[in-house]
């Protein structure tokens, strides 16, 4: 580059003079290219990229070039400042070596902000959410801005870079004990994703942390989680792999959510049916091929093998006959998926009565819907126990306490009635 001093006019004849016009010179250099740049080549490529498929990316890809273009200026700042007259070759070697610096910080921007753009087009694909590469682009970010680090100092301290890191073999313990969190993340990103257990949308229950609710974002070192109050729990990604957690994504993908629940009956209303009691069930259509044919099973047994008519014979039970009209009342809802698992079972009594569990699956896995059906089901059962004789078991609540009160007080009165005792007069001292 020919020198500054060629440039002077005559009656620029001080040194300081000379430099000063130079150092001008360069700085208006500087600045006219990054306008250039600034004005004329990013609005045009923004403009171009207007009128393509991409104008959703001209924000991204215009970050790029605007930090791309902050390196024009700067190159020529370094390439101008040793013809500068009458700077010492240490500040020159200083300017030289900030330059470096500004080029390998834009680089290094430039290189994670189109890291950002390749995430959010990949995010893009229908299956973005079952592999997400967030944690991935922040691990390549972070290696970006550490080979950046490593370049700064280099530039900084002149020396190679290859020198640098053959020091850092003897910071590995260091390094190690303070990136620990994020090389737990690293590991388990990669494993999260290669097993699929967890993506985005994923409804997923983990107490320890009070989570409970649909994933909304997985990162390098966290994962959210948006509870059903609307709350945002912030899970550590590592978290995820050494404590358990409930993800409920089989139960979505299957259509249908399943129903656990037991009915406590109470043991004392447990009995045999009579004739009448057999007749007045009959009226129930889901019940009336079972009496049918468990009256004719009853029958054949009772004639081949019952000595006696009461103490041998078999009979039908109020409870398993109420068992198969709930089996029957089951089967003829839609909304209960007869291609799942269908039981009526009873658990092992004890002192809160006997349960009977009702173990199903819902057509849907909505949550507002399923609760609904669920009620409907209990609702319809607890009020047509009483036609089969069965009662619920609940321990007695104080109004049964002032019914057996009552009951205790009515018994009592007529008993001193019948027995004539005269109620107590009050005595009246003179």
């Amino acid at each position: 580059m020919p020198s500054f001093s060629a440039l002077n006019p005559p009656w620029a004849s001080e040194p300081w003079m000379q430099t000063g016009l130079a150092l001008l010179v360069l700085v208006a250099s500087a600045c006219l290219a990054n306008w250039v740049a600034k004005r004329i080549v990013l609005k045009g490529v923004l403009r171009l990229l207007g009128r393509t498929p991409f104008e959703a990316e001209a924000r991204h890809v215009g970050a790029i070039v605007a930090r791309l273009s902050n390196i024009l200026p700067i190159v020529i700042v370094q390439a101008g400042i040793a013809a500068v007259p009458g700077l010492s070759p240490e500040l020159v070697s200083l300017a030289h070596s900030l330059c470096a610096v500004i080029i390998i910080l834009a680089l290094a921007r430039a290189v994670t902000a189109t890291l950002t753009l390749g995430n959010e087009l990949y995010q893009r694909r229908p299956d973005a959410g079952n592999r997400p590469i967030k944690g991935y682009v922040q691990v390549a970010n972070l290696l970006v801005y550490a080979a950046a680090a490593i370049l700064v100092l280099a530039a900084l301290m002149n020396q190679s870079p290859l020198l640098l890191l053959s020091g850092l073999g003897a910071m590995a313990a260091v390094l190690m004990l303070v990136f620990k969190d994020t090389i737990l993340s690293l590991v388990a990103s990669v494993q999260i994703g290669s097993n699929d257990m967890v993506r985005v949308g994923d409804w997923i229950e983990m107490p320890k942390l009070d989570a409970n609710g649909d994933v909304i974002d997985i990162a390098l070192h966290t994962v959210k989680v948006q509870n059903f109050d609307k709350t945002i729990t912030t899970i550590p990604t590592y978290r995820l792999i050494t404590e358990s957690f409930r993800n409920w994504r089989g139960m979505s993908e299957s259509g249908g959510r399943r129903i656990m629940r037991a009915m406590m009956i109470d043991q004392n209303s447990i009995g045999f049916l009579d004739d009448e009691n057999l007749a007045k069930l009959g009226r129930f259509g889901v019940l009336r091929d079972y009496l049918r044919e468990r009256q004719e099973q009853v029958c054949q047994w009772n004639e081949a093998h019952a000595r006696d008519e009461i103490l041998d014979a078999r009979r039908l039970t109020n409870l398993g006959t109420f068992r198969a009209y709930v089996l029957g009342y089951l089967q003829s809802r839609p909304d209960i998926a007869d291609d799942k698992t269908l039981l009526v079972r009873q658990l092992a009594p004890g002192e809160h009565g006997l349960p009977l569990e009702i173990y199903a699956f819902a057509t849907t896995t909505v949550w507002a819907r399923y609760e609904n059906i669920q009620a409907d089901i209990f609702d319809h059962l607890l009020a047509i126990m009483p036609e089969f004789g069965l009662r619920i078991f609940q321990r007695p609540a104080g109004s049964d306490f002032a019914f057996l009160a009552g009951e205790a007080g009515a018994r009592h009165k007529s008993l001193r009635s019948s027995l004539h005792v005269p109620s107590a007069e009050p005595m009246i001292h003179v």
